[in-house]
């Protein structure tokens, strides 16, 4: 089953969702979201536990 998140989901002021088939590839585009379009390096393991919560089957 597919896997999605969304930037609001986790208290975010933005538009972009990920979708992924497994959980590692979902959680890549979301550090390379992360990266390009909030300018953030690194996730900070507060926020990569937000994401980890956050995550739906779809």
């Amino acid at each position: 089953m597919a896997k999605a998140i969304k930037c609001r989901d986790i208290g975010v002021d933005c538009d972009f969702e990920a979708r992924a088939e497994t959980v590692d590839e979902l959680l890549r585009k979301c550090a390379e979201h992360a990266k390009s379009d909030h300018g953030m390096n690194e996730i900070p393991a507060e926020m990569e536990a937000k994401v980890q919560a956050a995550i739906r089957d779809v």
